[in-house]
C-alpha cells in the first residue's frame, strides 16, 4: 500500500520523471528507480531495523555505481507524507 501511494504522488509531482517499481540493479531489486534522474527510492519496513548492515552494504554498492538512494520508513509514507514528497522532489530537481 504505502508504495503505491508513493508511486502514486510522485507521479502526480513530476510528470517527467519515470519511476519504474521492482527493478533488479545488479544483485538487488529496489523499490522505485527513475533511471534519467539515477534516484532510487526505498521504503524500509520493520524487518529493516534489523538488516541495517545489509541495507548499508546495498546502499553503498547502488551509490558506486552512481545512484543516489533515499531510504523512507513505511509508516512516514502516511505520517508525514508532504514531507517525503517534498525530499523526493527537492532531489529530482
Amino acid at each position: 500500500m504505502e508504495q503505491s501511494v508513493l508511486r502514486q504522488r510522485a507521479r502526480d509531482l513530476r510528470k517527467n520523471s519515470k519511476f519504474k517499481r521492482q527493478v533488479p540493479i545488479g544483485e538487488y531489486i529496489v523499490d522505485f528507480v527513475c533511471l534519467e534522474k539515477r534516484l532510487i527510492i526505498e521504503l524500509d519496513g520493520g524487518q529493516h531495523s534489523d538488516n541495517q548492515m545489509y541495507d548499508a552494504k546495498r546502499t553503498d554498492w547502488l551509490m558506486t555505481r552512481g545512484f543516489k538512494v533515499l531510504r523512507f520508513w513505511n509508516h512516514d509514507m502516511f505520517q508525514q507524507t508532504q514531507s517525503v514528497l517534498e525530499v523526493i522532489m527537492t532531489t529530482l530537481l
